[in-house]
């Protein structure tokens, strides 16, 4: 048997995060996974101003900063007049010492998080190794994991369940997880054309509402992402066929050849919360806690402030003595963040984007462009969307 202070299932960002935090402390961890090496899942591509600074904590920031792109603003555009509302996040300067969003793939971040991971002193990485089953007392918890050597069994004071959407973890803990999936089938499409060339006043970050619906263009280094979705007679098969994709393509800019198309991805949306994060001795971190909408990308930066939270309160319990109770709080400061801050928000920008009403768009839009004016309305604004806020909220919570 295998024995560690704490053993963490999923080793994305939220489970790396979480283990070299702790490592850092002292705590001997283990980060099981069931895939065979390290994600390189394209996945999220916004890092909001908080995560950074938190990543700093740990060497990571400057490296995924070279690697990704700032974004000093972003933007809810109409497509066909080129209006829009622009959020400039430098005048949150004395607020942060990232005042912008870093696109960058998530996958970056996890490939710099595993280097680190394999020289770093009290953590281990295991690939290959699939979470099967879980007991647990009053002492600690026993996993039975699969891998290729066979079944094992590791023994630990506290889990991390940092094992994503479909967590194992909470299957095995019985744990409810309350919510809904979208009606809306997301398409993903990655090109490298530079619509920064054609659209006037394009951001690195943009939501759009045009004529046939909306679209979203997220900027990296190299590519778009463009997020497009079915027209109202198509279906989602239909949609994803490459000329139905192509088309889309050509109503954002109009060209003679077609376009050169990396990557193609459907995703359907969730919205939904697990009813408590701690399962007495089983701490539930990210995707495992609580899905939303992309809009926004406040899905894996949660889910970095959840791993960061947890890991603080865990060491405070094994390096200082602090009570078992201490874990409770965790629950009452992130779940509330989750289901007022980051669900809730993600929730109203897409409703925002799926209104079709040409007068309310107009309205909508006329709100921001004055809000925007209104320098105190601006900043608060950014301090909630930039994800700032919510962690001052959870700080604060006792």
């Amino acid at each position: 048997m295998t024995q560690v202070a704490v053993l963490i299932c999923g080793a994305g960002p939220v489970g790396l995060v979480a283990g070299l935090r702790l490592a850092r402390a002292g705590i001997e961890t283990l980060v099981i996974d069931k895939a065979s090496t390290v994600s390189d899942d394209f996945r999220a591509s916004t890092f909001h101003p908080p995560t950074l600074e938190m990543l700093d904590e740990l060497g990571l920031t400057q490296d995924l900063i070279a690697q990704g792109l700032v974004a000093p603003t972003w933007q809810i555009r109409r497509h066909e007049s080129h209006d829009k509302a622009l959020f400039d996040l430098s005048v949150l300067h004395r607020d942060t010492r990232y005042p912008f969003r870093l696109q960058c793939e998530q996958r970056v971040l996890t490939r710099l998080a595993d280097t680190q991971a394999q020289t770093t002193a009290n953590l281990q990485v295991r690939y290959g190794a699939e979470l099967t089953g879980l007991t647990q007392d009053a002492s600690g918890v026993t996993a039975t994991v699969s891998t290729p050597a066979g079944t094992e069994t590791i023994s630990a004071r506290y889990l991390i369940a940092a094992d994503g959407a479909r967590s194992v973890c909470r299957k095995l803990t019985g744990m409810t997880f309350t919510g809904e999936i979208y009606p809306e089938t997301t398409i993903l499409a990655t090109t490298p054309y530079r619509f920064e060339d054609q659209l006037p006043g394009l951001s690195s970050v943009n939501y759009v509402w045009c004529d046939q619906g909306t679209f979203s263009l997220l900027r990296l280094p190299d590519i778009w992402r463009c997020s497009l979705y079915s027209d109202p007679d198509e279906s989602v098969e239909q949609a994803l066929e490459p000329q139905a994709i192509e088309r889309k393509l050509q109503r954002i800019v109009p060209r003679q050849e077609p376009y050169e198309i990396v990557e193609i991805r459907p995703y359907r949306i969730h919205r939904r919360l697990i009813d408590d994060y701690r399962a007495d001795r089983v701490l539930f971190a990210g995707d495992a806690a609580h899905l939303t909408s992309p809009s926004g990308g406040m899905g894996m930066n949660g889910g970095i402030h959840d791993a960061v939270n947890l890991s603080e309160k865990l060491v405070a319990v094994l390096k200082q003595g602090a009570s078992d109770d201490l874990l409770n709080l965790y629950t009452r400061q992130r779940r509330p963040v989750a289901q007022d801050e980051i669900l809730a928000q993600s929730h109203t920008n897409r409703m925002r984007m799926q209104r079709r009403d040409p007068a309310w768009r107009a309205t909508e839009m006329a709100r921001l462009q004055a809000l925007i004016a209104d320098p105190v309305a601006h900043r608060e604004h950014l301090l909630k969307s930039s994800m700032i806020s919510g962690l001052a909220r959870a700080a604060a919570t006792t």
